[in-house]
């Protein structure tokens, strides 16, 4: 069979009828896929997965990956179902572990108490056997450190562990171990010995604009309003590339309810970007864009960034229910 350049795969996803799709290999199904989770093509990425899921319905990379765009698209439960089919038949993938521990996570946020309590355990395995699975998997790391903080000891929390985490992450993943041991500081109300983490960690990175906006974050929870403005806009001017960093500045300032203007040029320029990430998933950031656009007043152009947002993810919740309370 013919190989498909990137550009012509994407143009026979985006155009072709689903059975046009048996022709193409699930290798590049799933490449192109890769790409859609990026872009935040959701339902464009779920369509190509069911046909290599037709084709593999064994396949525990295409399952994790409509994990990951469940995720995206806030569908816990689904996402939850996909992620342990993943980890069934590709047990010592230490990324599906992680990514099923992310998918428990994101429900138990949102249950009750209760529930919440009795999903902590298995969480806390999951997190703890990707990073006993890959001890180098930076991701898994970093995860399981916060889980440890932000867990109480009856679930299997706790800062001492949290501090082995960050020790290990210093020798290979310095700014991310500066990250969980800000976390640890802050858990312990050192609030200077955090700053001082969350420096670090910007020092150590060649690329921090990141790490700048994890700074702002801390800088928000603290309500040092001028500090956190500035070091938005430190973190904006070193993402050159209008990356994920963009979408996260404008979230800290959106929540702050300070410096809109700026949060709305943020959103716009990453939209707007080829560097888009699957932490900040387009029509996410086109239905954050529309509720700020609908504050500041301006409704046409909220709808347009509504209906921009179902284009791409019709079974987006939030983004479904602000076009249709747009459009009352």
């Amino acid at each position: 069979m013919q190989v498909f350049t990137r550009l012509a795969l994407f143009i026979l996803l985006l155009v072709a009828p689903g059975a046009a799709w048996a022709d193409i290999p699930p290798t590049q199904l799933l490449e192109a896929v890769r790409g859609d989770l990026t872009h935040g093509r959701a339902d464009q990425g779920l369509r190509a997965l069911d046909q290599v899921l037709a084709q593999q319905p064994q396949n525990a990379e295409a399952h994790n990956l409509r994990c990951r765009i469940y995720l995206q698209e806030q569908r816990w439960n689904d996402a939850i179902q996909s992620c342990q089919t993943a980890v069934t038949l590709a047990p010592d993938n230490s990324n599906y572990h992680l990514w099923l521990a992310r998918a428990l996570g994101e429900k138990a946020d949102r249950v009750s108490f209760i529930t919440a309590f009795k999903m902590a355990k298995p969480i806390r395995v999951e997190f703890e056997t990707a990073a006993k699975l890959d001890p180098h998997n930076v991701n898994a790391l970093s995860d399981l450190g916060e889980f440890y903080v932000d867990a109480p000891g009856i679930v299997g929390g706790g800062l001492d562990k949290a501090e082995r985490v960050a020790k290990q992450m210093d020798a290979f993943a310095p700014d991310r171990g500066h990250y969980i041991h800000a976390r640890i500081a802050e858990s312990r109300k050192d609030y200077a010995r955090a700053e001082d983490e969350y420096k670090a960690a910007i020092a150590d990175l060649k690329e921090p604009a990141d790490a700048w906006m994890d700074l702002a974050s801390f800088y928000r929870r603290r309500q040092r309003w001028d500090d956190m403005v500035e070091a938005v806009h430190q973190g904006a001017e070193l993402d050159v590339e209008h990356g994920v960093a963009m979408a996260d500045g404008a979230s800290v300032l959106i929540r702050a309810g300070r410096d809109l203007q700026f949060a709305r040029k943020l959103l716009e320029q990453y939209l707007a970007s080829s560097n888009k990430s699957e932490d900040a998933p387009a029509f996410q950031t086109h239905v954050q864009l529309g509720k700020l656009l609908t504050s500041m007043g301006e409704a046409p152009a909220a709808q347009e960034q509504f209906t921009a947002a179902v284009e791409l993810a019709r079974d987006y919740q939030a983004g479904t229910q602000a076009a249709t309370n747009s459009g009352r």
